[in-house]
């Protein structure tokens, strides 16, 4: 399948989003991959992290960029060669990436009532005690996931806590963005954060607030 969807958030930052439908070799077909990441691709065990991977690869052509364009500093976080800024996401059969001016950050998840068990873990739960339809919870408790998820790309550093160190603005579901900050030794920063749900599946991508 092509392209999903694009968001255009403001002239310099754009969204896009791969639904991936298609088998590995045919996501493979036009890609040039690095030695590295050609090791990477042949390591990998799951035949759809495979697909994943490759689908992104196929976002970054999108955007006139190749496998060469992309490398990582020792945190973890991706770059790309030109300056500009990007976050990489895939979940399930859906990948995407944010491209930006400034600092961004993105995460997809699958809406699943499996996080009721872990909301403790990230959140406050007694914040969204208002909430007593259990799949309204759901959605909601998967969107602060993927903002904090989303902020926690973009800030990269490590030893940050999703509990203790970012906190997410409440906000309306039909209202679909709010913000939210990171604070860490030291160092903190705000985020603009944009929702969209899809096909059972939730995005939210981040930008610094300047």
């Amino acid at each position: 399948m092509p392209l999903y969807k694009t968001i255009t958030v403001n002239p310099a930052t754009k969204v896009l989003i791969w639904k991936i439908e298609e088998p590995f070799e045919e996501l493979s077909e036009g890609i040039e991959l690095t030695d590295h990441c050609r090791k990477r691709v042949d390591s990998m065990k799951s035949d759809l992290h495979r697909r994943g991977f490759m689908s992104v690869r196929h976002l970054f052509a999108e955007m006139g960029y190749t496998d060469s364009d992309l490398y990582y500093d020792d945190k973890g976080k991706p770059h790309l060669t030109d300056g500009t800024k990007i976050s990489i996401t895939h979940s399930f059969t859906f990948s995407a990436i944010i491209l930006s001016d400034v600092e961004v950050g993105i995460d997809i998840e699958k809406q699943r009532s499996k996080i009721l068990k872990i909301a403790h873990k990230f959140t406050t739960v007694e914040d969204y005690r208002t909430l007593n339809d259990y799949n309204t919870l759901a959605r909601k408790l998967t969107m602060v996931w993927g903002a904090k998820e989303s902020i926690y790309k973009s800030f990269a550093e490590k030893g940050v806590s999703f509990l203790q160190h970012i906190y997410v603005e409440d906000f309306r579901l039909d209202h679909c963005e709010t913000t939210a900050g990171v604070s860490y030794e030291g160092k903190t920063q705000d985020y603009h954060i944009w929702f969209i749900e899809f096909e059972g599946f939730t995005c939210a991508y981040a930008k610094i607030l300047k």
